[in-house]
C-alpha cells in the first residue's frame, strides 16, 4: 500500500509544493528526501528546517497519515515577542501626547 502526501515549503522566491506518492511507513525525513529530489537542492534549508503537519511542530521521524501536507518553516528574522518589546519602549519613550490607536463611536 501507499499514501499520497503534499511537501510545502516557504522560499523568499514563494511557496513551492509537490505531492508524493510514498509507501505507509514513510517518515517526514523520507518525504523530505522525495521532496528534495524534485523541488531541488537550493529550494530551502533541507536539513535545518523545522517541519510539521499543517501548522503543529512535528519531528522527521513522524509517521504522517494518508493526505497529510508536510511543511518546512523558514526561521524568523526577527523575534517577534523582541520586535513588540522594542516598539513599546519606542512608544513609551514618545510621551503620552502620542496619537493612539484610531477607535469607532463608544457604545452605551
Amino acid at each position: 500500500m501507499s499514501k499520497r502526501c503534499s511537501v510545502v515549503c516557504d522560499t523568499p522566491a514563494g511557496i513551492l509544493e509537490c505531492e508524493l506518492e510514498l509507501p505507509d511507513d514513510a517518515t517526514i525525513a523520507a518525504a523530505l528526501q522525495a521532496a528534495r529530489r524534485v523541488l531541488g537542492e537550493l529550494a530551502v534549508e533541507w536539513e535545518l528546517a523545522a517541519t510539521g503537519i499543517y501548522g503543529r511542530v512535528q519531528p522527521r521521524a513522524h509517521v504522517p497519515a494518508d493526505g497529510d501536507r508536510i511543511e518546512l518553516y523558514r526561521a524568523l528574522k526577527i523575534d517577534p515577542r523582541a520586535s513588540r518589546r522594542a516598539r513599546a519602549a519606542r512608544d513609551a519613550r514618545a510621551g503620552p501626547n502620542r496619537p493612539g490607536p484610531a477607535r469607532g463611536p463608544r457604545r452605551a
